[in-house]
C-alpha cells in the first residue's frame, strides 16, 4: 500500500493536522525574521494610543467644563432677561431641564457685587469681571474643584465643578494612572495623587482656552523582546492555519453546501417539486443534511395545505357572517322604514325614520367593515361618510329634502369600534340640524392631524352651544358628547361647529 493510499484512508482531522503540522514548521522558522519589524510596529502603535489616551481625557474635562458653563450661561441669560424676585431661582428653574449639570452656582452684576447664591454655593472673588459671551476658567484648591465664571448681558453668573466629577470625566482607572489640572502655579489633582510616577508617559494638554492645562500620565508599556513568541508566533501560526484550512474546507465542505444552498434557494412552494443534487462530495454529514432538508421541506409543505385549506374554510365562514348581519340590519331598517311610512301620529313616523337612519349608519359601518376586511388596514371613512350622507338625505323628512351636505375629506383608516362612534355621531348632528334647520347647508371634514390622529368636523347654523336648556336639547348634547367619549376624545363645542379627534392608522 503506497503512501498516498494510507493518506486517503485517514480521516479528515488526521488529514487536516498532517497538513497543517508540515506547512507551519517553516513558518517557524521564518518567525525570527519577521519578529522583530512587527515589534517596533506594535510599540509604536502603543506611544499612538497613549497619545489618544491622554488626549481624551483632556477633553472629557475640557466637555465637562464647556458643558456646565454653557448651561449656566443660558439659565442666567434667560434670569437676567426676564427678572422675578429671586433670579437665582429662576436660573435654577432653567437648569432643571439639563442633565448632569451642576445646581450650585451664585450670580453677580456687573460691577461684580453678589446677587444671590443657589444650593449652598459659596461666594467667589469679585475678580474676575467679565464681559457678555466671555468664560473664565479657574482653579480653587482650597475646595478642590474648579471655578468657571460666565458672563451675560446684565451680570455674571459662577459656577464650581467638584473633583469627582471631574475624575470621573477623566476616565478613572486602565491605562489612565494620573490626571492633574494647572492653573499658573496652582495644582489640582484628581488621579494618582499618592501613588509612585514611575513607569508612566505624560503629557500636557491645554484646555478651556488655555485658562488650565492637564497634565495626564499614562502607563508606559512596551511589548519586549520576550514577548514576541507569544504574540507574533500564534498570529502567524493562526494565519497559516486559516489560510490551508480555507483551501481544504473550501474543496470539501463549502462547495458541497453552496450547490445544497443553491438549490433550497432556487424552490419556490407551489412551482414544483424540490430537487436537491445527489453527489455533495465525500462527507456523509452533508449527505444527510440534504436529506433532512427534504424531509423538512415536505413537512413544511404538508403543513402549510393544511393551513391554507382552515384560513380559507374560516375566511368564508367569517365572509358568511358579516354578510348575514349586514343583511339583517337591512332588513331592520326596511322594516323600519315601511313601519314608519304607515305610522299616523308625526311623532310615531318621526321616531321610526330617526331609528332607521341610526340602524342604516350601522348597517354602512358593517358593510364597509366587511369590504376591508380582506386588506386589513381598518374601514375607510371616505366611503363611509360618502354613503352615509346620500343615506341621511334620502331618508330626511318632506321638510328637509333640500337639506345640502358638503363633504371635504381625507382618505383615512379607523378601526370598527371608531368608525360605528363616527358614524352615529355624524347621524345624531345631521338628523338635529335637518329637523331644526332643513334650509342650512351641513359642512362635513375629516382632516388628518398627525399620523395617528384625524379631526371630524361638523359646521350648522344650528349648532349653538348652551343655547336654551330644553330637554330636546340636553338630550341631544349628552348622546354627542358620549358618542365623542367613545372616540376617547372631547367633543369641541364652538359657535355654528362642532368638532371631535378620533384614532386613524398611519398613511399607507
Amino acid at each position: 500500500m503506497t503512501a498516498a493510499d494510507r493518506f486517503a484512508r485517514l480521516p479528515t482531522a488526521a488529514k487536516l493536522l498532517l497538513i497543517l503540522t508540515a506547512v507551519l514548521l517553516p513558518i517557524g522558522i521564518g518567525l525570527a525574521l519577521v519578529g522583530d519589524s512587527g515589534i517596533h510596529q506594535a510599540n509604536a502603535a502603543l506611544d499612538d494610543r497613549n497619545a489618544v489616551q491622554s488626549r481624551a481625557a483632556a477633553q472629557s474635562i475640557e466637555s465637562l467644563i464647556a458643558r456646565n458653563a454653557l448651561a449656566l450661561r443660558i439659565a442666567a441669560a434667560s434670569a437676567f432677561r426676564n427678572p422675578r424676585d429671586d433670579l437665582c431661582s429662576e436660573a435654577a428653574d432653567a437648569l432643571a431641564t439639563a442633565p448632569a449639570i451642576s445646581r450650585t452656582f451664585s450670580l453677580g452684576s456687573t460691577t461684580g457685587d453678589l446677587l444671590c447664591t443657589y444650593d449652598g454655593a459659596s461666594p467667589k472673588a469679585r475678580d474676575p469681571l467679565i464681559a457678555p459671551g466671555d468664560i473664565r476658567v479657574w482653579l480653587d484648591p482650597g475646595s478642590r474643584e474648579v471655578d468657571f465664571r460666565v458672563g451675560v448681558v446684565g451680570g455674571m453668573a459662577t459656577a464650581s465643578i467638584p473633583a469627582t466629577e471631574l475624575r470621573t470625566a477623566a476616565g478613572d482607572g486602565g491605562l489612565i494612572r494620573f490626571v492633574e489640572l494647572r492653573d499658573r502655579d496652582v495644582a489640582l489633582p484628581l488621579i494618582g495623587s499618592d501613588s509612585p510616577t514611575d513607569g508612566l508617559s505624560f503629557a500636557q494638554w491645554p484646555i478651556s482656552n488655555g485658562n488650565l492645562v492637564a497634565r495626564v500620565g499614562i502607563a508606559h508599556q512596551r511589548i519586549t523582546t520576550a514577548d514576541r513568541l507569544l504574540l507574533l508566533l500564534p498570529l502567524l501560526m493562526w494565519i497559516a492555519a486559516a489560510i490551508i484550512t480555507w483551501s481544504l474546507v473550501s474543496r470539501l465542505l463549502v462547495q458541497p453546501l453552496r450547490r445544497l444552498e443553491g438549490a433550497v434557494s432556487a424552490y419556490r412552494p407551489g412551482e414544483g417539486s424540490l430537487e436537491l443534487p445527489r453527489k455533495l462530495g465525500p462527507s456523509q454529514e452533508i449527505q444527510e443534511l440534504r436529506n433532512a432538508f427534504g424531509r423538512a421541506i415536505y413537512r413544511v409543505e404538508e403543513s402549510e395545505r393544511e393551513t391554507t385549506s382552515a384560513l380559507e374554510g374560516q375566511r368564508r365562514l367569517v365572509r358568511e357572517v358579516h354578510h348575514r348581519v349586514k343583511n339583517n340590519l337591512q332588513v331592520v331598517a326596511s322594516l323600519l322604514n315601511i313601519h314608519g311610512r304607515n305610522a299616523e301620529a308625526p311623532e310615531a313616523r318621526s321616531a321610526y325614520a330617526g331609528i332607521g337612519r341610526r340602524v342604516g349608519a350601522l348597517s354602512i359601518v358593517h358593510r364597509n367593515h366587511f369590504a376591508e376586511m380582506e386588506e386589513n388596514h381598518g374601514i375607510s371613512l371616505r366611503p363611509l361618510v360618502t354613503e352615509l350622507a346620500a343615506e341621511l338625505r334620502a331618508s330626511a323628512p318632506e321638510t328637509a329634502r333640500g337639506l345640502a351636505i358638503d363633504l371635504e375629506l381625507d382618505t383615512v383608516y379607523t378601526t370598527q369600534d371608531a368608525a360605528v362612534a363616527v358614524a352615529f355621531l355624524i347621524t345624531e348632528i345631521i338628523e338635529y340640524a335637518m329637523l331644526h334647520a332643513p334650509q342650512a347647508t351641513v359642512e362635513l371634514s375629516i382632516r388628518r392631524t398627525s399620523e395617528l390622529t384625524a379631526r371630524l368636523s361638523l359646521c350648522s347654523p344650528i349648532l349653538v352651544p348652551d343655547e336654551d336648556d330644553s330637554e330636546e336639547k340636553s338630550q341631544f348634547e349628552r348622546i354627542v358628547g358620549g358618542l365623542a367619549k367613545q372616540l376617547r376624545s372631547n367633543l369641541d363645542r364652538k359657535l355654528g361647529r362642532y368638532s371631535v379627534d378620533l384614532p386613524v392608522f398611519p398613511p399607507l
